[in-house]
């Protein structure tokens, strides 16, 4: 079983995670995935870089320790607005092997 983490944000506190990570938690099951960890930001803008999103920058760190080989986003806005910060976050993800499956674009980089 492929090991997989979920990464939610929401950048205010009129939003809910809940939809975000309910709708991966159905493609966990769909594809047989083995969801290890879910990394949530609640009320941080996604323009802010990784040192203001805690559950992002503890995402990166266990990525680089090898805890898992794909990470599922309900779209890309979620892992960041900043492009700069975009382009270096999928850079890293590229050089250490880790997929991208985002839901709302039906992308999946494996």
């Amino acid at each position: 079983m492929e090991k997989v983490v979920i990464y939610s944000r929401v950048s205010t506190t009129h939003q809910t995670t809940e939809n975000q990570i309910s709708v991966l938690k159905e493609v966990c099951e769909r594809f047989g995935y083995h969801l290890v960890d879910t990394y949530i930001d609640e009320g941080v803008s996604g323009s802010k870089g990784r040192e203001h999103r805690k559950e992002f920058d503890r995402m990166c760190k266990d990525m680089v320790r090898g805890k898992f080989h794909r990470i599922l986003v309900w779209d890309i806005s979620r892992l960041g607005r900043s492009l700069t910060h975009l382009v270096e976050f999928l850079n890293e993800v590229h050089s250490i092997g880790v997929h991208l499956y985002i839901h709302q674009s039906g992308i999946d980089t494996s």
